[in-house]
């Protein structure tokens, strides 16, 4: 299959198949949101792997894929800050890191881009002409944006009082 081998703990070695398959469906429900096929697969992989950080070359081997196909991805996902990349000590090769709290950091990146999306949407309305049927448009996703905008904070607010509490009903991994 292309994993690698990797123990768990000091008992149990995970079962890599069923790990490759978790990282296909995983990556299978991303792409049905939106995202690329292989930033989804090296997204995925990233997360199931141990310690959330894989070289090029071991993500190819995993996925089955040519170096190529891993630099574009994670192109991709270092510029949607899901990912960074860093150096191997002593070594040019880079590795590939999962963000802390990768979901936290992608949002928080969100917030200027859907201001800027808000700020667009209501230049536009003035552009189409106010009252038309296409400013309305405009002006609703403009509310919207906004809205959105001032919902991502507060949720990011409690987010971070959650994390530092220890509530949630989350399995405590995260």
């Amino acid at each position: 299959m292309g994993w690698e081998y990797e123990q768990v703990n000091d008992q149990q070695p995970r079962d890599e198949a069923a790990v490759a398959a978790f990282v296909e469906r995983f990556a299978a429900d991303l792409i049905e949101a939106g995202m690329a096929r292989m930033p989804a697969r090296i997204f995925a992989c990233l997360m199931a792997s141990e310690e959330g950080v894989l070289s090029a070359a071991e993500i190819g081997r995993r996925l089955q894929v040519s170096p190529a196909a891993v630099s574009g991805g994670v192109r991709y996902l270092a510029n949607v800050h899901m990912v960074s990349r860093e150096r191997e000590p002593g070594s040019r090769r880079e590795r590939y890191r999962l963000h802390q709290q990768v979901w936290f950091a992608a949002l928080v990146h969100r917030e200027p881009i859907i201001e800027r999306w808000s700020a667009s949407m209501r230049a536009g309305v003035e552009v189409v002409g106010p009252g038309t049927p296409a400013a309305e448009r405009l002006a609703e996703t403009a509310d919207f944006m906004f809205f959105l905008q001032e919902e991502l904070s507060g949720m990011l607010d409690r987010w971070r009082e959650r994390k530092r509490t220890g509530t949630g009903a989350g399995t405590g991994t995260d």
